[in-house]
């Protein structure tokens, strides 16, 4: 498959849906597109989970984790394959979330 541009799925405006970006559309962007988009997924969540702090060699990992899943599973969405992987890492750790 050929590696796009990411504003390749935006809407006329440039706007790009992050909720209904692929996994297809994702692991068929080139790497730095891949991680900008990485970059901003961990922004949003750790914005609505009020967090402040980013652990940089974790994020990595797990960024790469979910393009390993999108890659695995294009049908998908992102935010499917980001809860995946992230629900996976929580079991694997003992990492309880606050309710």
């Amino acid at each position: 498959m050929a590696q796009v541009e990411l504003n390749t799925y935006a809407d006329q405006d440039g706007h790009l849906d992050v909720q209904k970006l692929t996994c297809a559309q994702l692991a068929g962007t080139f790497q730095e597109d891949a991680d900008y988009l990485a970059a901003w997924y961990s922004g949003w969540y750790n914005g609505l989970a009020k967090k402040h702090m980013v652990n940089v060699t974790r994020a990595k990992a797990l960024q790469h984790e979910v393009i390993v899943y999108c890659k695995a599973n294009p049908g998908k969405k992102v935010i499917e394959a980001i809860d995946v992987v992230f629900k996976q890492y929580r079991t694997e750790n003992n990492i309880k979330l606050k309710k």
